[in-house]
């Protein structure tokens, strides 16, 4: 149960029923992820931005967590305004543990984009790697052309492998984005609306 609070305040008792049966969800949700087995990843090649090779297993660093963004690139716009708000995330997510963000775009492409928008966190390529298909952020269409899908993977490192324990995907309206719930506030919602490369 919700902690009855000044949040409640806010809310009729209708809606407070239905945002304490969402919190219990989502305990279970959680909790169901963290009792699913670990699931082994190879340690993959990527390359940053400054054109030098990083293997998986040296993104941790010092840690025995990794956070990793799937981003679906340049063509992207929605993943893009996901990648743009990570900016103010990026001091606070690497006091807990390491984090980057990879893309298929080649390493000319991700400079050329990425840098002007000046994201402060590491970016690496994964372009020509079976990466995304590997760990289930891409698939091949019926006219052979690869379809990419944004989201993100915890991993954790254990005697010397790569496990992920949990991921989820990126999409409108959902936890990792607050963009939509403040629009949701007001009675059309985002209609009409979508995120742009430049505001």
């Amino acid at each position: 149960m919700l902690q009855k609070n000044r949040f409640m305040e806010f809310h009729t008792p209708e809606i407070e029923k239905l945002y304490t049966e969402i919190e219990e969800k989502r305990k279970q949700i959680i909790a169901l992820k963290r009792a699913a087995p670990l699931e082994e990843i190879k340690n993959y090649s990527f390359i940053d931005r400054n054109g030098k090779k990083q293997e998986l297993l040296d993104l941790f660093e010092d840690s025995d967590q990794l956070l990793l963004i799937h981003n679906m690139g340049k063509s992207c716009v929605y993943c893009t305004m996901w990648a743009d708000g990570l900016r103010g995330y990026s001091e606070i997510i690497s006091n807990k543990m390491p984090w980057v963000l990879t893309t298929p775009d080649d390493l000319e492409t991700m400079k050329a984009f990425t840098e002007p928008r000046n994201w402060n966190y590491n970016v690496l390529s994964y372009h020509n790697t079976s990466f995304a298909h590997d760990l289930g952020f891409a698939f091949d269409k019926e006219d052979k052309k690869t379809m990419y899908w944004p989201g993100v993977s915890a991993l954790i490192k254990k005697d010397g492998k790569i496990y992920r324990t949990g991921k989820d995907s990126f999409g409108p309206g959902d936890m990792y984005n607050p963009v939509w719930h403040f629009f949701d506030l007001f009675p059309n919602g985002s209609e009409n609306w979508q995120p742009k490369y430049k505001y």
